[in-house]
């Protein structure tokens, strides 16, 4: 049954979803990696696409930008088309000076910024984590491919333009690594309905250097971080 959001039928979504922030970054996977693709949904621009990658059928899509978008996808496809893995590849600002443009990070945390765990009515505060299998093939595929990676924690944020500039030095203190604006969200929705998620993100900019991507470099740069998703999922 369709949603909302996604017009796909139910089996044309793989039970493994890699889902990124841009759309055209799903599109430009699908296109590079996998075979036998077929564009399952493109309702709001958010394509999804379902193919086979090295034997192995999975999806990628678009998730659109924050952690209400983000919610809203991951929420649909764990309840309500089966999906029992998803990785987040996305973009990252770094926070600290040891991560250059396409360093990668693994997030075994996601610090949160926003109220969306307060749905939840914890009594105390809740620290949305990784799966801890998907954090242990994504660091062994790394190594086996080569790819550098600094594995821990991360903030998800709801502001992207901050009216605190400095803000973000509150975090680099206490040694978080970098941020982004959905792995939290991502994590707590696979937390609750008994599933499996992993961040993985590329450094698209830095606070620290003020390094900075352009929108194209961020669509189809991040071909590391791609093969670890796909080799991941």
């Amino acid at each position: 049954m369709a949603t909302p959001h996604i017009s796909a039928k139910v089996g044309e979504i793989a039970d493994r979803v890699i889902i990124s922030g841009d759309p055209l970054r799903a599109k430009f996977i699908a296109e590079n990696f996998l075979t036998d693709v077929k564009l399952v949904n493109e309702v709001r621009g958010m394509y999804c696409f379902t193919g086979m990658y090295n034997g192995k059928r999975l999806s990628v899509m678009g998730h659109g930008m924050g952690i209400s978008s983000v919610a809203i996808y991951s929420y649909e496809l764990f309840n309500f088309y089966g999906v029992e893995r998803i990785i987040r590849a996305g973009s990252a600002g770094a926070y600290q000076p040891s991560l250059h443009l396409g360093d990668i990070i693994i997030a075994m945390g996601a610090c949160d910024s926003s109220s969306y765990a307060n749905q939840f009515h914890f009594p105390g505060t809740y620290a949305p984590i990784a799966d801890f299998s998907m954090l242990r093939e994504a660091t062994e595929n790394a190594e086996r491919l080569g790819i550098k990676c600094e594995v821990g924690n991360i903030v998800s944020s709801e502001v992207f333009y901050s009216e605190d500039a400095d803000s973000w030095k509150t975090w680099q203190k206490m040694g978080v690594l970098g941020v982004e604006m959905e792995a939290s969200a991502l994590y707590m929705n696979a937390a609750r309905a008994s599933k499996k998620a992993l961040c993985i993100c590329s450094i698209s900019d830095s606070l620290v250097t003020h390094e900075a991507m352009d929108s194209h470099q961020r669509q189809v740069g991040f071909t590391n971080m791609m093969k670890l998703a796909l080799e991941t999922i």
